[in-house]
């Protein structure tokens, strides 16, 4: 075990003034973010962290106690930067139809553009969701958008927009699961099929595809599927 795994010696009573306390906590997140997504939690060091930003591991454990909780915090911003830009479209100002395509845009988009946000999940699926689990952040926030899908499904399902009987998590995770397969696995799809997912081409066609499927699969039409 890394010797920064474990806290440090006492930190000092104040937080050093060189940096604004919420730029700091930013900076942090964004080197320990940078660090776990290369090598896990336990392959992440607070150490390197610290490194990444020319700073000290005591800087590091004043602001977030600890590797684990900092690894928390990480996660914490991840999923809530994911949720935040659900919750940005406004889903109820929009046809049901048209909502549920731009949830599924965003949700392409949010993945694509994240990578380090793909990998994160992967590491804490491998930790059998230990730090999810424990922090009601993350659960609270993930309750909210099923939420907010099973909403858009009932309102969709009243104006005959889509089919009935349709539930909000087997939906998200249909829409998930493209999203995050094709970035989690792309190097591995790449070097056997010789296709680059990250290729603006491919991904527009990947993105009309995951689009048409969903709204296809929640269609009334009995002939749409």
């Amino acid at each position: 075990m890394h010797s920064d795994d474990c806290d440090p010696s006492p930190a000092p009573r104040q937080a050093p003034r060189t940096r604004a306390p919420e730029q700091t906590r930013r900076d942090i997140l964004d080197a320990a973010t940078a660090e776990f997504s290369e090598k896990g939690l336990s392959g992440g060091r607070v150490d390197d962290i610290a490194a990444r930003m020319s700073t000290t591991k005591r800087m590091i454990y004043y602001y977030f106690g600890g590797k684990e909780q900092l690894y928390a915090a990480v996660l914490e911003r991840m999923y809530g930067g994911m949720r935040d830009a659900e919750a940005a479209l406004n889903l109820n100002d929009l046809p049901p139809a048209e909502a549920l395509r731009r949830l599924v845009e965003t949700t392409f988009d949010h993945h694509a553009a994240h990578p380090e946000f793909v990998r994160l999940v992967s590491v804490e699926n491998i930790h059998e969701a230990k730090i999810v689990a424990s922090s009601p952040t993350i659960r609270a926030r993930n309750a909210a958008v099923i939420g907010s899908l099973r909403d858009l499904l009932e309102r969709g399902e009243r104006e005959g927009a889509f089919r009935p009987g349709l539930d909000a998590l087997d939906l998200h995770m249909l829409i998930s699961s493209f999203c995050f397969h094709r970035v989690s696995n792309r190097h591995t799809l790449t070097a056997i099929f010789g296709r680059d997912l990250r290729a603006p081409d491919v991904m527009a066609i990947q993105r009309r595809m995951i689009v048409e499927t969903v709204l296809r699969y929640v269609d009334p039409r009995p002939d749409a599927i």
